[in-house]
């Protein structure tokens, strides 16, 4: 019988690849009120115009992109080599959702974005959207 063995490095070399391509999720905090909730995301490098903020009944979910930065980007389009030793910054979409235990009021939504950390307020409502529909026999 033949035992194969892997070093330690390679196991982290594919630890690493796998972490590359894990999904980006922002780190996040919540915070409730009696009348609303407090959503706060660490966005950095994200631009403005790239983030996106959707509320339905119960829930909010905000995505966003952070694009390389406009030099990074021409180099890597250019035939030079690229002479980065190290970059640990990581581009793409980010996405999170979250559900409330109330229902939200969508109309007075508000979202702020400075230095980094995007601030939702979601005031709550007892206006639900559900609808009863009569059973005819």
């Amino acid at each position: 019988m033949i035992t194969l063995r892997q070093s330690p490095f390679d196991l982290f070399e594919r630890l690493d690849q796998q972490l590359s391509q894990v999904e980006r999720v922002p780190a996040a905090e919540i915070h409730e009120t009696e009348n609303h909730y407090t959503v706060r995301l660490e966005l950095p490098g994200v631009a403005h115009d790239s983030i996106d903020v959707k509320a339905s009944d119960r829930s909010l979910s905000v995505s966003a992109e952070r694009q390389r930065p406009q030099s990074e980007a021409a180099d890597a389009e250019a035939a030079a080599p690229d002479n980065t030793l190290l970059s640990e910054f990581r581009h793409g979409n980010w996405s999170r959702s979250f559900r409330f235990a109330h229902s939200l009021d969508r109309d007075a939504l508000r979202a702020s974005y400075r230095d980094g950390i995007l601030t939702i307020e979601a005031p709550k409502t007892d206006n639900r959207t559900t609808v009863s529909v009569k059973v005819e026999s």
